[in-house]
């Protein structure tokens, strides 16, 4: 197993060793020795997944304290691009977007940790996989809109199918101006 540091405090992409032969594959998913070693989180009170059509945009979706959750996904079935904003006031990295795709050959997984929004696009039909660090609360969910101009995401699809909910939501400059992020 390999955990890869990409730039951003706490964000790392988790890499396994991935054995495969006539008979199918086999790797380990989870190693607490190799993940204490970069301070990754070992609790998650919650899991959740979700199924995604080819072209959908989930995201950007973050949690406000005192419910902020980190989550570390994974592609069960299929293929995404995996997007993380990091929103922590201070940061060197705040406001900078971090891409990463996952996938059901790779098996790699993203540690997202607490502060950043969070979305992926299905690059085909996908079951994703969220563990999370904390509970859902509804009164502490949040987020940024996906086509956000400021942000310039780079989707790899212009006409997405997006939720009604992730269409409304606000922009970067948006929440910055209703004080959402310091709470992150």
């Amino acid at each position: 197993m390999q955990v890869k540091e990409t730039g951003f405090e706490g964000l790392y992409e988790i890499i396994p060793s991935v054995y495969a032969d006539d008979r199918g594959w086999f790797f380990e998913c989870y190693k607490e020795e190799v993940i204490r070693k970069y301070n990754i989180p070992t609790h998650f009170p919650q899991e959740n997944m979700s199924f995604s059509k080819k072209g959908v945009i989930r995201g950007m979706h973050f949690q406000r304290a005192p419910y902020a959750q980190g989550k570390l996904v994974s592609v069960i079935k299929g293929r995404v691009i995996d997007v993380a904003i990091d929103l922590r006031p201070g940061s060197v990295t705040f406001g900078k977007t971090y891409y990463c795709e996952l996938d059901d050959k790779r098996h790699n997984m993203l540690m997202v940790p607490e502060g950043f929004a969070h979305g992926f696009a299905a690059l085909e039909e996908t079951i994703f996989q969220y563990k999370c660090t904390n509970v859902y609360k509804k009164e502490c969910e949040s987020g940024i809109v996906w086509n956000d101009p400021e942000l310039k995401i780079e989707w790899p699809f212009s006409s997405p199918i997006v939720s009604e909910k992730d269409l409304n939501l606000p922009t970067f400059s948006e929440l910055l101006g209703k004080s959402v992020i310091s709470k992150v």
